[in-house]
């Protein structure tokens, strides 16, 4: 499967903080956070729910793909999304191993795979 998706028992606001947190736990750092329902607002496009994407990395994990093959960094940062959907909130991610795959460098799996293991733990504990 292309994603990872689960439902928080949280607000999205909440859910973000508890990421952010556990993040930090196995250290991934939020470089950048889009509130993109914000962003439609502003240009006056209807989107009735909300929708945050954050960028995040660990930068020793970004090394070793980096390291390996420059290309990988087109996936990088990883991307998590905390949004709304039928009144609940979502908590998202493109799977690092279903990305790594689209490079033949098998090094890189098991780089995708523990980033992969990391981020699904994040999410997991933010979640409940």
């Amino acid at each position: 499967m292309f994603d990872y998706t689960v439902t928080s028992n949280y607000s999205t606001e909440e859910t973000i903080e508890r990421l952010k947190e556990e993040l930090s736990q196995v250290s991934f750092g939020v470089l950048w956070e889009f509130d993109l329902a914000k962003k439609f607002a502003e240009k006056e496009l209807p989107f009735d729910d909300l929708y945050h994407i954050l960028e995040v990395c660990n930068p020793k994990e970004a090394h070793r793909v980096l390291s390996a093959e420059r290309r990988a960094g087109y996936f990088l940062p990883c991307k998590l999304a905390v949004y709304t959907e039928d009144g609940q909130t979502k908590i998202g991610m493109p799977r690092p191993t279903a990305l790594i795959g689209l490079v033949e460098e098998d090094e890189l799996k098991q780089v995708a795979q523990d980033v992969e293991r990391q981020l699904v733990d994040v999410i997991e504990k933010s979640r409940l």
